[in-house]
This record gives C-alpha cells, sequence and structure tokens, in this order.
C-alpha cells in the first residue's frame, strides 16, 4: 500500500479510504523505476532457470522411480486414524491463505484511513508488505491453474491403479489436476515471500511448507513429483513478484549485482503503538 497519500487531513473517512485502496493500485501499475532494474532482472532470468532445469530433472526421475512405489506405501485413502493429517493439510489451502491475507489488507486499509502522520506511513509499510505476500501466492496459484489444465495428470489411483503416467491433457477435473499440487505452490510461494521479506522466519516457513507437500502425500493426493513441480512454481512465481515490488521500490531495495533485499519494515513494537493510538477515545 501506498506510504502516503494525497488527501487532506480534514478530508471524509471514505475519502481517506479510497484514496488508499487508489494509492495501492496505483503503485503496483506504475512504471518501474528503479537504477538497477536490469541487473535484478538478468539475475531473476539466470536463477530461475536453474531453479527450473535442477526441478525439471527431479521431477522426471520421481516420476520414472519413485512415483508408483511411494503411492504404494501410504496409507489407504480414507483412513480414520489420518484425520489430524487432513486437518493439517488445510494450512496449504490456497483459498484459506489468500483470505486470511485479503481480510488482513482490508483490515489495514480500514485503520489506515482513520489514521494521519507517521502512524499511517507505518501502517502502509505493513499494507505493502501483505499486497506482496498475497500476490505472491495469488498469482502462483493462478500459474498452478493453468498448469493442471494443460497437464492434466491423474491423481494417485485415478483409475483404479498406482499408474504415474496417467495423463488426460485439457481434461479439466479435480481428478486429473495433479501435477503440480496447488497446497505446495501456496505453502512454498507463502514460505518464499516470508523468508525474503523476514529472514529470520525462514527456517519456521520452510518447515511449515515441508510438512504441507508431506500432508499431500500421505492423503494420497499428489504423487511426489506433482509437490515438487509445486515447490518450483510456488518459488519462481514469488521470485517474480518480489522483482516486480522491487523495480518500483516497494518493500525491496537492489544492490549492485542486482541482489535484491528487503527494506527495513514496521517493528512489532511499534506496531502495537499504533493499533493501541487506533482504538484510543
Amino acid at each position: 500500500m501506498p506510504a502516503s497519500t494525497d488527501i487532506a487531513p480534514r478530508a471524509s473517512y471514505p475519502a481517506q479510504l479510497l484514496a488508499i485502496f487508489g494509492g495501492a493500485l496505483a503503485q503496483l501499475v506504475r512504471t518501474p523505476s528503479h537504477s538497477r532494474r536490469a541487473e535484478a532482472a538478468r539475475k531473476l532470468a539466470r536463477h530461475s532457470l536453474w531453479l527450473s532445469a535442477a526441478g525439471a530433472a527431479l521431477i522426471i526421475v520421481l516420476m520414472v522411480a519413485f512415483d508408483g512405489t511411494e503411492i504404494q506405501l501410504m496409507p489407504a485413502r480414507g483412513t480414520p486414524a489420518l484425520w489430524p493429517i487432513r486437518i493439517l493439510t488445510d494450512f496449504g489451502q490456497d483459498e484459506y491463505v489468500l483470505s486470511v491475507l485479503g481480510v488482513a489488507l482490508v483490515v489495514v486499509a480500514l485503520v489506515a484511513a482513520g489514521l494521519h502522520g507517521a502512524r499511517r506511513v507505518l501502517l502502509l509499510g505493513l499494507g505493502t508488505r501483505l499486497q506482496f505476500l498475497f500476490l505472491s501466492v495469488a498469482l502462483s496459484v493462478f500459474a498452478g491453474e493453468i498448469l493442471k489444465y494443460l497437464i492434466g495428470r491423474g491423481r494417485p489411483f485415478v483409475g483404479g491403479k498406482a499408474d504415474p503416467f496417467n495423463f488426460i491433457p485439457f481434461e479439466g477435473t479435480g481428478a486429473y489436476a495433479s501435477l503440480p499440487s496447488g497446497h505446495a505452490i501456496t505453502a512454498f510461494a507463502l514460505a518464499f515471500a516470508v523468508s525474503t521479506l523476514w529472514p529470520r522466519l525462514r527456517v519456521f516457513m520452510f518447515t511449515y511448507a515441508v510438512v504441507i507437500i508431506l500432508t499431500r502425500l500421505v492423503l494420497l493426493a499428489h504423487h511426489p513429483s506433482d509437490v515438487t513441480a509445486g515447490a518450483l512454481v510456488g518459488m519462481i512465481g514469488a521470485m517474480a513478484v518480489r522483482y516486480w515490488f522491487a523495480a518500483r521500490r516497494l518493500a525491496f531495495a537492489i544492490r549492485a549485482d542486482g541482489t535484491i533485499v528487503p527494506l527495513p519494515g514496521p517493528l512489532p513494537g511499534r506496531l502495537k503503538r499504533v493499533a493501541r493510538g487506533a482504538s484510543a477515545p
């Protein structure tokens, strides 16, 4: 979200809120201005190419040598004792993750519209970072849905047997939407995006992502190659969104060698003071 708006402090609350939403959209579509964006684009292209090549090779190896064996080792689908896994796997559901991030964005906008000065700037800085998280997940999931439709891979045991080469491209049903895994896309896009903003959370976030893909395997929702492909799509998608933000000087800076680094963000203590100020009579 924009760090500031041009609306006068005495403007009505609806006008302030409208300015915040308009500014949030405008900052995302404005012309890139960072002088080092070309270096960052080249670095993104190199990293994406190497990651895609290594990921594709791993996916092929898993598909040929491991997928069929792995799904036969898992508990039968519908096993009652797996109910905790069914609950845990929902933490990687894209609808839930995007809903939480979307609600957080709306709450930030509603509160910021009633603030002025440094408190508003501080809260809108958090809003910009929430935009980055939301778009990292949303655009990665969108790309994944297109790939699912184009590839049309059957989920484990669809058709009655453990066939990792069960493909019906353009089939478009849930039974043939196994590659890539949507939960893996969501989990790894979110893990990468959060880690780039707050590096201290990297271990926690990628542990979360690994747990989510393990639940998909145990529940026989996906093959190992499906979750590997999902992790690949999620990380590359988040990397592309990070470049988009950095090129517009939003939440990220670009070093001379093209490395994208997070800008200092709102600190928890300051955010608590903003929240107390917003709720004060």
